[in-house]
């Protein structure tokens, strides 16, 4: 574990992250910055606790000022979904920058005492922290691993939070890699491959029954939530026209609306089923509302054209002896529950590839951050004077041919004077901010000025320098 120390080594005051508000760590004795996560979620707590947690778009600007203003906290970030709540924040010491993000959940949030959500905080610290923003942004926190939602909201709330000015280097950092590891995530395993809800499968098996879903049509009997969703998941892969019928007729054109579809009283429906390549039927029935009959007539009618029925009813509104007729695929929900299942256990295999991901980033992050100590900058750029200086001295000491070893010796002082009054003044004046807030700031600066990072990795790996120089800009982006 670590926290920044803008004067000497790396502090290691807390040896674990803190996963519940009440355990204690050890007291700050020195002066740092630290990156912490606080925050709750679907697993810490019930949703009537989370909703009043939330955050709004509308509300987030001022929340921001308002998190900023607390003492001791240099950069914040607030991710506020229906899962969860949570605050990134730099702090200057470690206990209280927990204590001032409770604070201004305390006073941000009315209506519940901290006893009531103190308990279902979760606090992490360096490492931690960072690995888990990583985890996050890649889907791995959250109630559907794999979701693609999630990295879209954690966008949003990092450009938000730049626009307020709330965040600066660290956090810049953090989550510009974060979003660079969901990416890394998405590309090297296959967690977002595979329907993991009951309206996405059905989509998914229809395109193996017709291989392509455009030009399509789809007939939607009844207005279940899984049903409806499962039609706009159709249409978003080409199904080209929609008609809907339910009971209550004025319901079937609001959702012809909707889905710019063709509404159908449920007394004609049977008419239109040979038009239907793909039927879902979600309603409210206590019977078989489509027949044997109905579906042998159709696929006569469609001349043995393959027709998908989907039937998400519960209890079931499909004759399943359907099943026996050629061409005809009908699936219920308990069928469309296995493939979810057996979804869900390949995405768990794949997150296990992809917290292996998120390790490997969290230590080049690591990297960075300890690149941004003051001695190991200071150092460095001693060091590149040095090898300047040397290599000049060697370029022309063929011209000093005719000088005496101790004239040599005084030119070398005197270039080596030279470089030292140069480097004087940004010297002090680096120590000296490094213990300020905006310190990464400078160090960041020097090191991007002088190149030390680059000039210090062609020394410990020349083969690949040249390799570097043309294909490293994405990792130099990051930290703009």
């Amino acid at each position: 574990m670590w926290a920044l120390t803008w004067y000497g080594k790396a502090s290691t005051r807390l040896s674990k992250s803190t996963e519940r508000a009440g355990e204690e760590a050890a007291p700050d004795t020195e002066s740092s910055l630290d990156i912490i996560v606080v925050g709750l979620n679907h697993r810490t707590t019930p949703i009537e606790i989370r909703e009043k947690f939330s955050i709004s778009d509308a509300q987030l600007r001022e929340a921001l000022i308002r998190l900023k203003s607390y003492h001791g906290i240099d950069e914040g970030l607030i991710l506020s979904t229906c899962n969860r709540v949570e605050v990134c924040a730099v702090v200057q010491q470690l206990q209280t920058g927990f204590q001032r993000i409770k604070e201004f959940f305390e006073d941000y949030h009315t209506g519940l005492s901290p006893e009531e959500w103190n308990d279902s905080l979760y606090l992490y610290s360096a490492d931690e922290a960072v690995r888990h923003v990583f985890r996050v942004a890649s889907s791995l926190d959250s109630m559907v691993i794999g979701e693609p939602q999630i990295l879209g909201q954690l966008k949003e709330a990092f450009d938000i939070a730049m626009h307020q000015k709330a965040t600066g280097v660290i956090l810049n950092k953090v989550f510009r890699k974060a979003i660079s590891v969901a990416k890394r995530v998405r590309t090297e395993t296959k967690i977002a491959e595979n329907a993991v809800s009951i309206s996405f499968a059905a989509v998914e098996l229809a395109k193996k029954v017709f291989g392509r879903l455009e030009g399509k049509e789809a007939l939607l009997v009844g207005a279940g939530e899984m049903a409806e969703l499962a039609v706009r998941h159709l249409l978003d892969n080409g199904v080209r026209k929609v008609m809907i019928t339910t009971r209550n007729f004025d319901n079937a054109i609001e959702l012809a609306k909707r889905f710019d579809g063709i509404p159908l009283r449920l007394e004609e429906f049977p008419r239109y089923l040979a038009e239907a390549d793909i039927l879902i039927c979600s309603t409210g029935a206590s019977h078989y509302v489509i027949s044997e009959e109905h579906i042998d007539k159709a696929i006569q009618r469609r001349k043995n054209r393959p027709i998908f029925l989907i039937d998400i009813s519960v209890p079931r509104n499909i004759d399943p002896h359907v099943n026996q007729i050629d061409n005809v695929f009908l699936y219920d929900i308990d069928d469309l529950q296995l493939i979810v299942d057996a979804n869900l256990e390949g995405r768990q295999k794949e997150a296990l590839k992809a917290e292996g991901i998120v390790s490997e980033e969290l230590q080049a992050f690591n990297k960075w951050l300890k690149s941004l100590e003051v001695v190991p900058t200071i150092t460095a750029l001693r060091e590149k004077a040095e090898e300047i200086r040397r290599v000049e001295m060697n370029k022309f000491i063929s011209k000093l041919s005719r000088l005496s070893p101790e004239q040599r010796e005084v030119v070398d002082g005197l270039i080596a004077s030279i470089i030292n009054k140069l480097l004087h003044s940004p010297l002090v004046a680096l120590k000296d901010e490094a213990r300020s807030k905006n310190g990464a700031l400078y160090v960041e600066a020097v090191r991007r000025l002088f190149n030390l990072d680059k000039d210090l990795h062609r020394r410990h790996h020349p083969a690949a320098s040249d390799k570097e120089d043309s294909a490293a800009p994405d990792e130099e982006a990051e930290t703009k």
